[in-house]
């Protein structure tokens, strides 16, 4: 793994000024950023405004690496709050150094990185997406094929577990349930529901 003294030593520091773009939110990058001082906002950005703010993070880290460990876009947007200095690791490069840990280290990394893109991606989705986009993005992400190749959710928790997941009521989740049943996206009103049309769902999702 990275230290902060082979960082120094290899990269060359660059100095962002305050305002600027960092990360934007679903894009891939070709390199993970080492914040060595400054401040960054982290959030859902709306054009060039920064509409909700979900954090900040103080230099030296780095900043969103989640994403290159589990080699996956950017969840959330990233904004200069000060003037910031960095250096920026080649993703490839920063992956190859994880390869380097022990594979017990490697396995409880990705455990970690894994359940802080789901609380990510769970913030993100509470602000940037309506009830319907969120329902639709939890049935996707639940969805497993059957036999005869048509995918369904078994609700194994309560409705009212799932509305909190999703941050609605449990009667604005039954109601946006009800539309998707209308709009003929999903099928199925007990335990199990059919996800008639995945490509309309992935649509509303924003997936």
């Amino acid at each position: 793994m990275f230290s902060s003294q082979t960082i120094h030593a290899s990269l060359e520091q660059q100095v962002i000024p305050r305002g600027e773009s960092l990360l934007r939110r679903a894009v891939s990058m070709p390199w993970v950023f080492y914040v060595e001082s400054g401040r960054v906002a982290l959030g859902v950005m709306d054009g060039d405004v920064m509409e909700h703010q979900l954090g900040v993070v103080v230099g030296p880290c780095w900043l969103e690496a989640t994403s290159a460990v589990l080699n996956l876009p950017n969840a959330v947007d990233a904004v200069a709050e000060t003037e910031v200095c960095l250096r920026r690791v080649p993703v490839a490069e920063f992956r190859r150094s994880l390869a380097d840990m022990p594979e017990a280290a490697q396995a409880v990394l990705h455990d970690v990185a894994r359940a802080h893109r789901q609380q990510t991606e769970l913030a993100v989705s509470r602000l940037a997406k309506d009830a319907e986009s969120r329902c639709a993005e939890w049935l996707l992400r639940h969805a497993q094929t059957g036999d005869k190749g048509v995918m369904a959710v078994l609700l194994q928790q309560r409705k009212r577990s799932i509305a909190a997941q999703l941050g609605i009521a449990p009667e604005t989740l039954s109601r946006v349930l009800r539309h998707l049943r209308e709009r003929s996206l999903i099928s199925g009103s007990g335990r199990i529901l059919n996800l008639v049309d995945p490509s309309g769902l992935r649509s509303l999702a924003g997936v």
